[in-house]
């Protein structure tokens, strides 16, 4: 009762990553709240799951293995978390920010009357006081997201009513084995308790899942580059770039919006998010949309012709000048050091 609930999303039998980040984060937010972590995967063929989630802190496991559970359709994951959330009472919810993650989160929130908050960056425990109520609400899941188009950052509670529920991006949250051998209650529910016929009435067919063209969430070293890069020519720069430092090619929405770059190295509240041991920001202002994408990196390199850009704030070092200018000396002085 009342305690922390993670849902695991399965791919081709495997928990996701997104999944296993919120399991890592789960496991710090139980600690603080002195309650367990409790993990739930729906899906088929799932014998073995408990070795994937149990490692990660999981205090308790639900399965609930049947066919027509696996590829992902709303109606019966809807049904087995709703009822499994009646039955249970769980204080807090998390979910991936994913397809999936989005389509589930708002139909459970919405059965249970329960609040939501999309796309987080951060979750916290901490009080909050209503003063118009004279209340002081203790322990709360503070949801923490940019807002208003990302010229603010809005911490969210949900006072009175649960679970209080949120959804977390891939790349957020740090993942991390608490223990290979940590110990875990597994529970495998009988499926028919908590679906009924009508819940599979969408039957998948055929499923294509098309694999990202690049791997910005797992480089070491990502050059990326804003509107003030200038143009797609410029941006020829940033490749030539990575091309000598093995890097990948990231890009903020302005310069995807610009045509400079391909929507899928979009990094940033409305792309991916990454943490790199090096990232070089080329003509970047820095709003937070952006740096809720990358603020997680080791080292942060920008260059940028404006000494006040948002992003130098946050950086480790800061190239004062054009992309025209830096970029090809960069380039030239990387190959003569690195022979």
């Amino acid at each position: 009762m009342n305690n922390l609930f993670v849902y695991c999303e399965i791919e081709e039998g495997a928990v996701v990553d997104v999944s296993l980040e919120l399991l890592t984060k789960g496991r710090s937010l139980a600690n603080r709240l002195k309650c367990r972590l409790e993990a739930v995967v729906v899906g088929t063929n799932l014998a073995g799951i408990e070795k994937q989630v149990l490692p990660y802190g999981v205090d308790k496991l639900h399965v609930f293995d049947g066919k027509g559970l696996y590829p992902y359709t709303s109606l019966p994951h809807t049904s087995v978390l709703v009822k499994l959330f009646k039955e249970e009472q769980p204080q807090i919810c998390l979910m991936g920010a994913t397809v999936i993650g989005r389509d589930l989160g708002p139909r459970v929130s919405s059965a249970l009357h329960s609040g939501l908050t999309a796309d987080c960056t951060a979750l916290e425990i901490g009080d909050h006081e209503d003063r118009k109520a004279g209340v002081i609400y203790k322990d709360l899941l503070y949801q923490i997201r940019p807002a208003f188009g990302g010229n603010i950052v809005a911490t969210i509670v949900n006072p009175e009513h649960r679970p209080q529920m949120a959804t977390v991006r891939e790349g957020v949250m740090k993942k991390e084995i608490l223990s290979p051998d940590h110990k875990g209650e597994v529970v495998r529910h009988e499926v028919k308790e908590y679906v009924t016929d009508t819940d599979f009435i969408v039957k998948v067919i055929e499923r294509h899942v098309e694999k990202a063209k690049h791997n910005l969430k797992g480089a070491p070293i990502i050059v990326s580059g804003g509107y003030g890069v200038g143009s797609k020519d410029n941006f020829n720069l940033l490749f030539d770039l990575a091309k000598v430092l093995n890097a990948e090619v990231g890009a903020s929405r302005a310069a995807v919006d610009a045509g400079f770059a391909d929507h899928d190295r979009q990094i940033g509240q409305t792309g991916v998010t990454v943490r790199p041991k090096l990232y070089i920001a080329c003509g970047i202002s820095g709003q937070i949309q952006h740096i809720a994408g990358m603020q997680e990196s080791s080292m942060i390199i920008s260059i940028n012709n404006d000494a006040d850009a948002p992003i130098n704030t946050i950086a480790d070092y800061v190239i004062n000048g054009t992309i025209e200018e830096v970029v090809p000396k960069m380039i030239k002085f990387y190959k003569r050091n690195s022979k």
